[in-house]
């Protein structure tokens, strides 16, 4: 009997230490640094986002794996357009940015690659990429905010930042064009006591918001366009703004997400 418990532990000795979930792991953590920058290729200025899933999304497929490899979790530039991620793991990866502007990767209804300005690296250290896009709107302020009694009057001017015909070039082969792609949808007028203000940090008591049906905006493009505030801000508090403008386009193609253009933000002490 006292053999058997022997030979019987020894065996159990030895599944133990067989076992893989008992085995070192071997794998470097994930130590290596992607930065980038997403500009409009005319001005070199920074394609300005909210830093949420309404923003631009930045993502990343590492092809080390083989062709039907998954993309890694997606994350999103901050307001100003840049990005950084310090936890990636060193490999071959596909790059690319979604947002507000003309899309990178451009396919046809078959599938065809029609265009493809996205990037594929090594990434091994440290690395800086710039995108170079082209942005759908700009939008700028006018003159400054002024208060009174609590509400924030501001002045915007909404431009094109990529012409009808360049728009259409580029979008119609992909397929199911419409010409009401380019019709402007709203502009938002965010207010927060958040200095990153946007959508998803913005005071739903004093923003607001301006809609457009069909392509009534058209006129409007170039010219000031009058914001205010809702509600009564309380006084002696410091706040800042933000406008936004989008078009009825969704990128990336199909999936339902409209991303605007942004303004820079205004801090706004009000009296």
């Amino acid at each position: 009997m006292k053999k058997i418990i022997q030979s019987g532990l020894l065996c159990f000795v030895w599944l133990i230490s067989s076992c893989s979930l008992f085995e070192t792991d071997n794998f470097e953590a994930p130590d290596v640094t992607l930065e980038g920058q997403v500009v409009d290729v005319l001005t070199g200025n920074p394609v300005l986002t909210d830093q949420g899933s309404e923003g631009i999304r930045v993502r990343l497929t590492e092809l080390s794996w083989g062709e039907n490899v998954e993309h890694n979790p997606d994350f999103y530039c901050m307001p100003d357009g840049s990005f950084r991620n310090t936890k990636l793991f060193k490999g071959n990866y596909h790059i690319t940015v979604d947002g507000p502007f003309i899309p990178l990767l451009r396919r046809d209804a078959n599938g065809g690659e029609l265009a493809d300005e996205s990037l594929v690296m090594d990434l091994e250290n440290s690395h800086q990429v710039k995108f170079e896009v082209q942005p759908f709107l700009q939008v700028e302020w006018v003159g400054e905010p002024t208060v009174n009694e609590g509400k924030i009057t501001a002045q915007v001017k909404v431009s094109r930042a990529v012409s009808p015909e360049d728009f259409r070039t580029k979008v119609e082969p992909m397929g199911n064009y419409s010409d009401d792609f380019l019709n402007m949808t709203d502009i938002q007028f965010f207010v927060s006591y958040s200095s990153s203000v946007g959508y998803r940090a913005r005071d739903e008591r004093w923003s607001s918001r301006l809609d457009y049906a069909g392509n009534s905006f058209d006129t409007l493009f170039g010219e000031t366009i009058t914001l205010e505030s809702n509600g009564t801000i309380p006084s002696g508090r410091t706040v800042f703004i933000r406008a936004a403008a989008r078009i009825n386009y969704d990128t990336p193609t199909g999936s339902g997400t409209k991303r605007w253009n942004y303004s820079e933000i205004k801090e706004v002490l009000v009296n």
